[in-house]
């Protein structure tokens, strides 16, 4: 062999373990988005605490020692669940509402997409909720992650209403606070009744609750909103 040839063999063997180590990354990352999609599917059944390396392992047909290599800790895939939830919660509720103009034209959006995406979950469940029942009394990463995310939606949802005053299509003294407070309350109430009580027209109830907190604090709904829903 020469010593040109030994140089390309060299160097082709250079060149082709970067990409081995590439294509290797890549397999696992999309083992550990596999996984991370079937415990965001148990924990909106069984909830956060409900979540095992052992149970995912029987999930995904992988040993405990494969699942648990892409975490480190139960710990850590709690969180990762909690970050994917999030991440699909603005993909379906916050991006689509900031196409819409700034005022009550974008709190509408939000909270439409927002009812849409409550309408699903009557079956499948909120994390954001059921997480908060789990989590409430208990300090630690996973609470914090979870919290941390529900005040991201809180300020997106405080910030529209802010911005339907700077519109003017809320009163000046309209206080964004309470108003941002008893929206987030109608959710929370939709939940219990739709999910857990089984009542029927619950939706079109928080469709009329939506459209009456506005009202009450001064907005010309008639002039935004056709159907907060649409």
């Amino acid at each position: 062999m020469s010593i040109t040839d030994s140089t390309d063999k060299i160097a082709s063997s250079g060149a082709a373990a970067p990409l081995a180590v590439s294509k290797s990354a890549h397999k696992g990352q999309q083992t550990k988005a596999a996984i991370v999609d079937a415990a965001l599917s148990l924990a909106t059944q069984i909830g956060l605490e409900g979540l095992s390396i052992g149970a995912l392992a029987d999930v995904m047909h992988m040993s405990k020692s494969g699942v648990f290599a892409h975490f480190g800790s139960r710990e850590e895939l709690q969180i990762s669940v909690i970050r994917e939830y999030h991440a699909r919660f603005e993909g379906e509720v916050f991006a689509p509402a900031l196409q819409e103009p700034r005022g009550l034209p974008r709190l509408q959006a939000l909270f439409g997409h927002w009812m849409r995406r409550t309408s699903v979950e009557i079956d499948s469940g909120c994390l954001y909720i059921s997480g908060a029942v789990e989590f409430d009394d208990r300090p630690g990463p996973v609470r914090d992650a979870l919290a941390d995310s529900v005040r991201a939606w809180l300020a997106a949802l405080h910030r529209a209403v802010v911005q339907a005053k700077e519109a003017g299509h809320l009163p000046a003294n309209a206080d964004e606070q309470q108003i941002a407070f008893e929206i987030h309350g109608l959710i929370l109430a939709l939940h219990y009744e739709a999910r857990f009580l089984k009542t029927p027209g619950s939706l079109a109830r928080a469709e009329t609750g939506f459209a009456n907190i506005l009202a009450r604090h001064g907005a010309d709904v008639p002039a935004f909103l056709s159907s907060p829903s649409a």
